[in-house]
């Protein structure tokens, strides 16, 4: 099986597609749509994309292509904590940065450690982080540093000068697995969708969420997305728990479909165990 992520090696996308296959069935590509291509023409079984951070939010491009571009279903969940790392030549020091660069989120995620460590240092936006960690290491200038995580230091040959330098130490992004069909129920799934309420009324909204309710059913997140039709005119995305061939969520799904203009199924799949992801994270307290 072919797992396709987002590249170049050492991003996060691919430490998250290593919780799911080997190296060496893993395929790097150049961007989410690249991804989502390679799965429905066959160049991978499967793809890695983020989908939402506990901090920045909402990853708009994947909820986009999964909306309106693709008929592929979430298959997976996956979530990552995001640690940041400096990353240099080696010899360099801190006192010869002049330049810091990294994809935008990160730098904007370092912020505090850049502005008391770095202070006045030239900050540039990169495409990945693994590509700007890559850039530095491989490169000549030894007044450059990247920040992306330890993995891409390793493989491109950089020296960490400073470890989980972001801001929240809780930071974590959640990853979903694309392929051509979704997962068999396993007795603790979600179930992923997206709606168009047919009128919009006061009440419209409240009407399909109260079925969950009926059902005893736990969502788990919900948000919106222009329609990309009208101003004002929204798609609203939901995920809850449940398999949509439990009888409970079924039925939901049946009730709700009259209400809908637009109801989109990405997928049902296996709950992935977060408390895993809160034990392996060790917050810096504040001093009282």
């Amino acid at each position: 099986m072919a797992t396709a992520f987002l590249g170049p090696r050492g991003s996060f996308s691919e430490e998250a597609a290593l919780l799911r296959a080997d190296t060496d069935q893993l395929v790097a590509f150049s961007s989410f749509p690249a991804l989502v291509s390679a799965v429905e023409t066959g160049l991978a079984d499967e793809a890695v994309l983020p989908i939402e951070n506990s901090i920045e939010g909402a990853v708009s491009t994947t909820l986009d292509l999964l909306i309106h571009e693709t008929a592929l279903r979430i298959a997976g969940e996956l979530a990552l904590p995001v640690r940041h790392f400096l990353v240099t030549r080696p010899g360099v020091q801190l006192e010869d940065v002049r330049v810091v660069t990294s994809h935008p989120q990160a730098l904007g995620q370092c912020r505090r450690f850049l502005d008391r460590c770095l202070p006045g240092v030239e900050q540039v936006a990169a495409l990945s982080t693994s590509g700007a960690v890559k850039d530095v290491a491989e490169g000549g200038d030894d007044h450059r540093a990247g920040i992306g995580t330890a993995r891409a230091a390793e493989l491109y040959g950089g020296t960490i000068l400073a470890h989980d330098i972001q801001d929240v130490h809780t930071n974590v992004t959640r990853f979903v697995v694309l392929a051509r069909e979704d997962a068999p129920p396993t007795g603790n799934d979600k179930t992923s969708l997206a709606f168009r309420v047919r009128e919009n009324v006061p009440g419209a909204l409240h009407a399909i969420l109260a079925e969950l309710a009926v059902e005893n059913l736990q969502m788990t997140k919900i948000e919106s997305r222009p329609s990309k039709g009208w101003l004002g005119d929204y798609v609203f995305l939901i995920d809850f728990e449940g398999h949509r061939q439990d009888e409970r969520v079924a039925r939901v799904l049946d009730n709700i479909r009259d209400r809908c203009s637009i109801l989109k199924i990405f997928g049902s799949y296996p709950r992935f165990p977060l408390e895993s992801v809160r034990d392996a994270i060790d917050p810096v307290q504040p001093i009282d």
